[in-house]
Formats: C-alpha cells, sequence, structure tokens
C-alpha cells in the first residue's frame, strides 16, 4: 500500500516519522493509502529546512518571485485534472467540484504574480529641512500554514502564494484526510523553479499542529478549521508570541423574501446546501424564509433535494458525492434524528440513501428540515454535511436578528429583488461575507476572505490585501543627506520637524 511522505527541503521523505494513518476513498469506504503522522523532530527538520531556506529567498528579487508564480499559475492549468482526480479520491467530492477549488485557488496565484503593486511602499520627499521618509514592506521569516480536508488545494492556495511572494518560506500541514494534492503542490512548486526548502509540508494530526504553534523558528500561523481548533490555534500560537490568522466555522443563512424569484433561490440555496455534500465553510445550511415565501420555499426546495444525483466523484454524471469518513455520515444522520426529535419537520431524509455498487461508502443524501427554532441542536451546531434547515421569519428585521444572535459570522446571503432590502440587510447583518442573490459570496483573490465573531480569531482576513499585511511587516526609514561641506548640527532636544 503506498505511504505519502513529506516533502522536507525539496523532496519527499519519511524523515522519523513511524507513525501512520489511513487515507480512505470515501466512495467505497477502503482504505487506499497510509499517510505518515510527523512527529515533533519531522517540524523541526522542515522549519530548520525553511529557515536556512529563507536567508536567500527572503532577498531575492521581486522579479524573481513573480516570475515562479507566472510559472506556478500555469503548471496549475497544466495539471488541473490530475488535481482534480486526486481530491475526488480521496476527499469524494465530484471532479467538476474539485477542478472549481483549483481554479479559485489559481486565483490567488494569479493575485501573487502582481506582488510588486501590493508591495509598494510609500516616499514623503522634504518631511523636514533636508529629510525624506519613506516605507516598505519585509518579510517575516518561516510561516506555517495548517489548512482544513474540505478544501485541500483551494485553502493552502488562500495561504502560500502569497506568504512565499512576499518572500517567506512556508511550512504546511494539511489534513491527514486528504493529504496527497499537497505533495503534487509540492512537486509542482520545484518544477516551476522554487528553491529546495521555501515550500515544505508535513503530514500529521495534533501532535504536528502543536509543534508548529510552539516552534520558535515559526513567525506567523494561517488556520482554516473548526471554531474549537481555531480558539485553541489563536491561543497557543499567540502565547509564543506568533502572529495567527485562524478561521473558524460557519453557520451561514440565506433569507428568502416574498418578492424574491423562488424557483431560482431554491436552485441556488439547493446547490450551495447540498454541493459538495455541504462541507464547505461557505456551504448554506439555514434557509430564512420570511413571511408568505416560506411553504412555497420549502416545496420547491424539497423537489430540488430529492433530484440530487449522489454518487462516486469520479463520476460526471453525479452532482454530489460522499462525506469525508464513516463518522461524518453518522454526524449527519444524528442531526437529522435530533431535529425531528427536539420538533422539527423532516421533509426530505436521506440517512437511508444506498448508492449501489458503493454500499459501504460513506455516502449520506440531502437532507431537508423543516420549522427549525434556534434552539435546536440541529440549529446551534456547525452540522457540516448535506443538511439544510429552514426556520421561518415575519419580517427582515427578525431575519437579521436571528442572524446577528448566531454565535458564528462568517458569510450569509439575501434572494430579493427589493434593493432597498438587500441594502439594509447587507449593512445590519453582523457577518464577514455577504451575498445579494449571490448564495456563496466568496470574494475574489483581490479581496481578503474572513468572518466575523465564532468565525475568526486574530485581526487579518486571508488572501488579497490582508494577507499581505499579514505575511509581511512594515519598516520606515527616514533619512538625511548633509552637504559634505556643511554638515547639519545635532541638538539634545527632542527632534521636530521645520
Amino acid at each position: 500500500m503506498n505511504t505519502i511522505q513529506h516533502w522536507i527541503n525539496g523532496s519527499a521523505t519519511a524523515a522519523g516519522s513511524t507513525r501512520t494513518a489511513p487515507v480512505w476513498n470515501p466512495a467505497t469506504g477502503e482504505e487506499q493509502a497510509r499517510v505518515l503522522l510527523a512527529e515533533s523532530a519531522d517540524v523541526d527538520a522542515a522549519v530548520a529546512a525553511a529557515a536556512e531556506a529563507f536567508e536567500t529567498w527572503g532577498e531575492s528579487s521581486l522579479t524573481r518571485r513573480t516570475r515562479v508564480m507566472f510559472r506556478m499559475r500555469e503548471l496549475l492549468t497544466e495539471h488541473e485534472d490530475e488535481l482534480a482526480r486526486v481530491v475526488a479520491a480521496e476527499h469524494g467530492k465530484v471532479v467538476d467540484d474539485a477542478r472549481g477549488e483549483i481554479v479559485r485557488g489559481r486565483e490567488v496565484v494569479e493575485y501573487a504574480c502582481g506582488i510588486i503593486s501590493a508591495l509598494k511602499g510609500g516616499y514623503s520627499d522634504q518631511v523636514s529641512t533636508g529629510v525624506d521618509t519613506f516605507s516598505f514592506r519585509r518579510p517575516l521569516g518561516v510561516v506555517a500554514g495548517i489548512t482544513p480536508f474540505n478544501f485541500p488545494v483551494m485553502v493552502p492556495l488562500w495561504m502560500h502564494p502569497i506568504a512565499i511572494a512576499c518572500g517567506n518560506t512556508f511550512v504546511l500541514k494539511p489534513s491527514e484526510r486528504d493529504p496527497s494534492a499537497s505533495n503534487i503542490i509540492a512537486r509542482l512548486y520545484a518544477e516551476a523553479g522554487l528553491p529546495d526548502g521555501v515550500f515544505n509540508v508535513v503530514h500529521g494530526d495534533r501532535g504536528a499542529v502543536d509543534a508548529l504553534l510552539d516552534h520558535p523558528g515559526v513567525e506567523a500561523v494561517s488556520f482554516v478549521g473548526s471554531t474549537p481548533v481555531a480558539r485553541h490555534v489563536h491561543e497557543r500560537a499567540t502565547a509564543s508570541g506568533k502572529r495567527v490568522q485562524a478561521l473558524g466555522g460557519a453557520k451561514n443563512h440565506a433569507v428568502v423574501l416574498p418578492d424574491a424569484d423562488l424557483e431560482s433561490a431554491a436552485d441556488h440555496l439547493t446547490a450551495a446546501a447540498y454541493g459538495s455534500a455541504g462541507q464547505r465553510c461557505m456551504a448554506l445550511s439555514a434557509a430564512v424564509a420570511v413571511g408568505d415565501a416560506a411553504d412555497a420555499l420549502v416545496a420547491a426546495l424539497a423537489d430540488r433535494a430529492k433530484a440530487v444525483r449522489v454518487g462516486p466523484g469520479q463520476d460526471a454524471a453525479n452532482e454530489m458525492g460522499p462525506v469525508i469518513t464513516a463518522q461524518a455520515r453518522d454526524r449527519v444522520a444524528g442531526y437529522v434524528a435530533s431535529g425531528a426529535e427536539q420538533g422539527a419537520a423532516v421533509v426530505v431524509d436521506g440517512r437511508d440513501l444506498r448508492v449501489a455498487g458503493h454500499e459501504k461508502g460513506f455516502f449520506v443524501g440531502p437532507s431537508l428540515l423543516d420549522h427549525v427554532t434556534p434552539e435546536m441542536d440541529v440549529y446551534r451546531d456547525e452540522v457540516f454535511g448535506p443538511l439544510l434547515v429552514v426556520v421561518r421569519a415575519a419580517d427582515l428585521d427578525e431575519a437579521i436578528e436571528l442572524i446577528n444572535a448566531n454565535p458564528y459570522g462568517n458569510g450569509t446571503a439575501i434572494f430579493t429583488a427589493d434593493g432597498e432590502a438587500a441594502r439594509r440587510f447587507q449593512r445590519g447583518v453582523r457577518v464577514g461575507m455577504v451575498g445579494v442573490n449571490v448564495p456563496i459570496p466568496v470574494p475574489m483573490s483581490h479581496y481578503s476572505f474572513g468572518g466575523w465573531k465564532d468565525s475568526l480569531f486574530g485581526d487579518t482576513h486571508i488572501h488579497g490585501p490582508e494577507g499581505v499585511g499579514f505575511y509581511t511587516r512594515a519598516k520606515v526609514v527616514t533619512s538625511r543627506w548633509p552637504h559634505v561641506d556643511r554638515p547639519a548640527g545635532a541638538a539634545f532636544n527632542f527632534p521636530t520637524h521645520g
């Protein structure tokens, strides 16, 4: 059986690892590979390689860095099918969905291709007599990324291209559930001309995570995952003096007003709730049906949920694959059951779905619950599966209050034909990313991605301009070049401008 190794200092290596974990095929329920689990010594080796590489990469020209990014962008395009099929095999999502995450990740590489503009400093001439001031940004050093299983290509690409283009070196700890894509990315970086040690991959579990959080050679940590782990990452890494951006969980709401095109809204909500089997941090998990929209919306959602084609991700005819593990399947089924026990109406029940020829796969069908209330577990918790709940609200104000009372603030959307209502919504909700008739409002790469409240720990969002700020620090220089024949005098008082 194939054992997936680390990538340290330009090559695949087992380093000192002796422990392994299974990598499942979610569509068949079979173990398809083993992945090494890093020990502290392996993390030390990766950080040491990155630190040594930083001595030269941190001083490399912006032109050289951007040439690597331009080539990396080409390679991601050339290897899109290879990457998508690896993701589909290990994660379970359908191949076209996997291609979509590669495209969105590649957009961040394209942003990094223009890093020269993003790193421009400022210059002020003659701020005082004979004195000029200018600023520029410097890389931090060795930085780390800890990424989730649900986007094994896209989420790491939100981090390392910008970090590397800014002059840092990078250690990635991807999810051990679908690790192979990260090694392919490492190989492509090498082919793009990135020097050995600038990009490293260590596979592992919590032990590897904590080793990175504690390591004195790591200057900053980027994380995407659940809220409890995001809180742990933020607290532990900041305690050791690191910069941290830790993106947590979500409970994304879509408000549907009576004046919306309900057929179109139902189409978008269905795709956003069940795409990637609901395993997206921006998946819509709660539909807020306002007023008279409720009954018609639930009927339309039910028809569409029943029509979703579920099966192995490698089959292009399918729209939704399995969830990542058997435990994830059972967790989703448990929330359907608890919702029913606590008073919700089960409109579509996906618990008994069986896919012919893949009876051992981790499949659970699209499920839809109506008359859900905020007190129910299925509403309060992040389910992270193909389960959409419908909450009913009397009017827009009640819908906004409902969203603002939720501890998460990642993404939300409104479906309406009323511009005034949309504007009131987008200004009133305490959520980081808002869509207007757009169900999954993921910003383009030249903006930054991130939520509010328990969906973000730290001060900055990820990628885009805030990503550049996170991976660099500012330096301001005040200079004077006095005439050689008339040297400037000095004074003991605090310097002032004049």
